[in-house]
C-alpha cells in the first residue's frame, strides 16, 4: 500500500469482504457494533449490552426492565437478539440472532503481521447507523488496560484506525479480511485498543458460543492500590507496608461474611504477596466459583488471617 490509490483500494475490498460480517448491537444503555462469528453467533463487548437481560444469568440486572437488543446487519436487515453468555470482567458476550447467509469471520490465528506499523482496517456499525471503514496503524501491543469491573486485560493491540462512539465491539482486519482483534476500548485522542483475535479470545468466544459463561470468584470490595494505602497509613503514624486496600465492602459479599472492613490492608492471597490490585484479580481467578481464598489481613498494625468463601452465586 505504497499510494493513497492502493489505499483506497484495500479500504474498498475490505468493505466488500468484511462488511457483511459486522453488525451493529443496539438495546442496551449504550449501542455498539458485533461481528458474525458462526451460524447464528455474533461476537460484541460485554459492555455494550448493560441493561439487557441475558438468557445465561451472568450479566448484571440493573434497575431497569429488561430492554430487547436488536442487531443490524449491513444490508439493512434487523433481527432481535438474545445473550447467550458473557465474560463481563473480559468485556466479551456472544448473541444468538439469525445471520441467514451472512459468512463468519476468518480469524488471522496468528499468521498475519500485528506488529507495530502494521496497516489495520477498522470496521463498525454503530448501533445500526451504517457501515463504516477506517485505516490506521498499529502503534503498540501487548497493552494493558480496565475493563468494565476493573479487571486487567492484557495483550491489547494499539491502533490508529478512527473510530465513532458506538464502534466498540467490530474488529480491526489486516488487507486480506482476516479477524485480528475486537475493539473495545478508546486510549487518549486517537488511538483506540482491541483485544487480540488470537487463539484465547477464539477459544473465549467459542465456549460463550456454546453458553459456557465463567463463573469468577467476586470478593465484594472496592480496593486501592498500595501508594493510596501508604499515604493514608502515614497520615495517621503508621509504617508503610505493600498490599491493597480495601476502601469499601459491600452488604452480603463474600468478602463482608468474611469479616472484612474499610481500611483494612490485604497483603497475601492463596500465599501470593499483594503488591497490585491486579495480584488480587489473579488470585481470585485462581478459585474456583464456591471455593474459598485464605487471605493475610494488615489491620493497623496486627496481621491476622481470614478465609474467604464464595458463594456459587456470588
Amino acid at each position: 500500500m505504497a499510494t493513497i490509490q492502493d489505499v483506497q483500494e484495500a479500504v474498498s475490498g475490505v468493505a466488500q469482504g468484511v462488511g457483511p460480517q459486522v453488525v451493529g448491537v443496539s438495546g442496551g444503555r449504550t449501542s455498539g457494533s458485533g461481528v458474525v462469528i458462526g451460524k447464528d453467533r455474533v461476537l460484541t463487548n460485554a459492555h455494550n449490552l448493560s441493561g439487557v437481560h441475558p438468557r445465561s444469568g451472568n450479566m448484571p440486572r440493573g434497575r431497569s426492565h429488561p430492554r430487547e437488543l436488536t442487531v443490524s446487519f449491513a444490508d439493512g436487515r434487523t433481527a432481535a437478539a438474545t445473550i447467550i453468555a458473557a465474560d463481563p470482567e473480559k468485556d466479551l458476550a456472544v448473541l444468538e440472532v439469525p445471520t441467514g447467509d451472512t459468512k463468519s469471520i476468518q480469524w488471522a490465528n496468528g499468521s498475519a503481521n500485528i506488529g507495530i506499523g502494521a496497516p489495520v482496517f477498522a470496521l463498525s456499525n454503530p448501533g445500526g447507523r451504517g457501515l463504516r471503514v477506517t485505516f490506521g496503524l498499529v502503534s503498540g501491543t501487548e497493552r494493558s488496560f480496565s475493563g468494565p469491573r476493573g479487571r486487567t486485560i492484557g495483550g491489547g493491540i494499539e491502533h490508529t484506525a478512527p473510530l465513532l462512539p458506538g464502534s466498540s465491539g467490530g474488529p480491526i482486519v489486516d488487507d486480506e479480511g482476516r479477524f485480528l482483534g475486537l475493539n473495545t476500548h478508546r486510549l487518549g485522542e486517537g488511538f483506540y485498543l482491541a483485544i487480540p483475535a488470537d487463539d484465547v479470545l477464539k477459544n473465549r468466544a467459542e465456549a460463550l458460543a456454546r453458553g459456557d459463561a465463567p463463573e469468577r470468584a467476586h470478593l465484594g470490595v472496592a480496593v486501592a492500590p498500595s501508594h493510596v494505602a501508604n499515604r493514608l497509613r502515614r497520615a495517621v503514624g503508621l509504617s508503610d507496608a505493600d498490599g491493597v486496600l480495601v476502601r469499601g465492602v459491600r452488604e452480603g459479599s463474600a468478602g463482608a461474611q468474611a469479616g472484612l472492613r474499610e481500611g483494612d490492608l490485604l497483603v497475601k492471597a492463596g500465599g501470593r504477596d499483594l503488591k497490585t490490585v491486579e495480584d488480587l484479580f489473579a488470585a481470585l481467578d485462581s478459585v474456583e466459583a464456591g471455593g474459598s481464598l485464605e487471605m493475610d489481613v494488615l489491620r493497623g498494625t496486627e496481621t491476622s488471617k481470614v478465609t474467604v468463601v464464595f458463594s456459587s452465586e456470588e
